[in-house]
């Protein structure tokens, strides 16, 4: 929750955990507030250092031995900003500041601090801090020559190509980029990270959203990738070996990743909305560029790129199409969504290989209306969905949040603690659920290495990747909120086109909705068909009828 509430505000966010067992709580959800750039303030206790109750504090119950560690820190340290301990109470302020400094200063995350109980049951004087002396460090800017440098290239370009990844979580770097991109006419933008809404999808320079796999890639003659951190994957798709490659970001050294390199020409460490408004800005204001933009082939190019974007927006509504048996896929569920929901809804997206198709066919437009985990640590969008519905609701804005979830990341969530906050603190959210049965990343994991191996010739059951038959994912929500939840599960078109806007007007009158779609069709899904199928030891099917 407070990742979500971070990523969606900037405002940093603390999170409370118990000693060295609820810092390995943490699990996934700090790697994803890592690799998520979320700035979240993490505490957690240390056993009492005192045993004979030498000062207030001293250990008086059994754990206080068993949870005594030789160093906490190192537990998360290697996915924090910052890590650090809090010794006396007397300079208290100071390390809680500090380390708010590292989680809001770019690259932002998530930053840890210990206290023994000692510490904390110290007395000390009240003392002020000016707070204005411990802001963040202000975002660096490209140098003149820099600029001169990267402008000089995208305007002489053929085929001029962006790639992004997390820009958009500035809100106001988007306007940037979409003025460069039509200074710049030709210039086309491609998101390879899929952590927000780094450029709307209706401006004819979108190229959409692909994990580093994409033939722009391929024909780009000059590239400037911009706050990402997987631009291209060399083993699937790579630039020319010729095209001229420009490196900015906020951390272009990428100093997490032990392997991590593009053959840039150059590279700058500089903030995305900064760089955006200095690139458009020179180009216009400088004789030689501003007349060189002005001729005829800009023109061209930019007729081109309308074209293009119809014909792909085209390509993706033909996706959208239902089966002949009235089953439905992702992308015909997902533009159902879509036109369901209000136009200001925000989305918590955890699709995992249905992500691509997800973003083709919501097609964000505003700023922020997209939120991806950005790391690897399913499990992330429960929680997140819900704090970024609370910060809509803090800030005065009070959004329509949707979660769309695979089958298998919804089990990670941990449901029955997302669902009972939703009823307990009354936090409405829309989660669908994408049932296709079981986990299609280990396949394609797999045969991205072994396309022609042992298992590309076994199915997902001899794989034991399938989850036939499936949990009852929306019975499992509606437990957990004690009954008090919209659960449904929608197998046919015509049951999808029934329950969807029932769903929608739950959240709407304060009721969280869930959602179990069943891709393709009802077979070896809880619910499909008016209820579940189970085999008994002797091999016959029988139905349970659904309550």
């Amino acid at each position: 929750m407070a990742d979500g509430y971070a990523r969606l505000t900037g405002k940093p966010q603390c999170v409370v955990v118990h000693v060295d067992v609820g810092t390995q709580g943490l699990g996934a959800a700090i790697h994803n507030a890592s690799c998520g750039r979320a700035p979240v303030l993490i505490f957690a206790g240390l056993s009492p250092y005192t045993i004979e109750g030498e000062e207030r504090g001293s250990r008086t119950e059994y754990i206080h031995w068993i949870q005594d560690v030789p160093e906490q820190k190192q537990i998360v340290a290697q996915y924090c900003r910052y890590t650090g301990e809090i010794k006396t109470g007397k300079n208290v302020k100071q390390m809680v500041n500090r380390a708010l400094q590292f989680a809001t200063s770019t690259p932002q995350g998530p930053v840890y601090l210990v206290g023994a109980r000692e510490a904390m049951e110290q007395d000390i004087e009240p003392y002020h801090l000016e707070q204005g002396q411990w802001e963040a460090v202000e975002p660096a800017a490209l140098t003149e020559s820099q600029v001169e440098r990267i402008a000089e290239a995208l305007v002489g370009a053929k085929e001029p190509l962006l790639l992004t990844g997390y820009s958009g979580r500035n809100h106001a770097a988007v306007a940037e980029l979409v003025k460069l991109t039509e200074t710049v006419k030709g210039l086309r933008v491609l998101d390879t990270g899929g952590s927000d809404m780094c450029f709307p999808a209706d401006h004819r320079a979108w190229l959409g959203l692909r994990y580093g796999v994409d033939d722009s890639i391929k024909t780009a003659d000059v590239i400037l990738v911009v706050d990402c951190d997987v631009p291209w994957m060399p083993t699937q798709c790579a630039p020319k070996k010729d095209a001229k490659i420009f490196h900015v970001d906020i951390d272009p050294l990428k100093q997490q990743m032990p392997v991590f390199y593009l053959p840039a020409i150059a590279r700058y460490r500089a903030d995305s909305y900064t760089t955006f408004k200095q690139l458009h800005t020179y180009i216009n204001n400088n004789k030689q560029l501003s007349q060189k933009i002005s001729d005829k082939f800009f023109e061209e190019r930019w007729k081109a790129l309308k074209e293009k974007h119809e014909k792909r927006l085209s390509g993706i509504a033909e996706l959208a199409k239902p089966s002949e048996d009235d089953y439905y896929n992702c992308s015909y569920l997902t533009a159902a969504v879509r036109k369901a929901v209000p136009k200001d809804t925000i989305f918590a997206i955890e699709a995992v290989t249905n992500t691509a198709f997800v973003a083709d066919q919501i097609q964000a437009t505003i700023p922020g209306s997209w939120i991806n985990c950005g790391g690897g640590g399913l499990g992330w969008s429960g929680g997140g969905a819900l704090g970024i519905k609370l910060a809509t609701e803090a800030e005065g804005g009070k959004k329509f949040v949707c979660q769309i979830v695979g089958d298998g990341t919804f089990l990670f969530t941990v449901p029955g603690s997302v669902y009972w906050i939703c009823q307990r603190y009354k936090i409405p959210i829309l989660t669908i659920v994408l049932n296709n049965e079981g986990w299609n990343a280990p396949r394609r994991s797999l045969l991205l290495v072994h396309p022609d191996g042992a298992g590309s010739k076994v199915n997902n059951e001899e794989l034991n990747i399938s989850f036939a038959p499936t949990p009852d994912y929306a019975g499992i929500a509606k437990a957990a909120a004690g009954h008090n939840l919209w659960a449904e599960h929608a197998s046919t078109v015509e049951e999808l086109n029934r329950l969807l806007p029932q769903a929608v007007e739950a959240v709407k009158n304060g009721v969280t909705a869930v959602l179990d779609a069943h891709l393709d069709g009802p077979k070896g899904k809880y619910g499909g068909g008016g209820g579940t199928s189970l085999t008994k030891p002797g091999g016959q099917d029988q139905k349970i009828a659904m309550g």
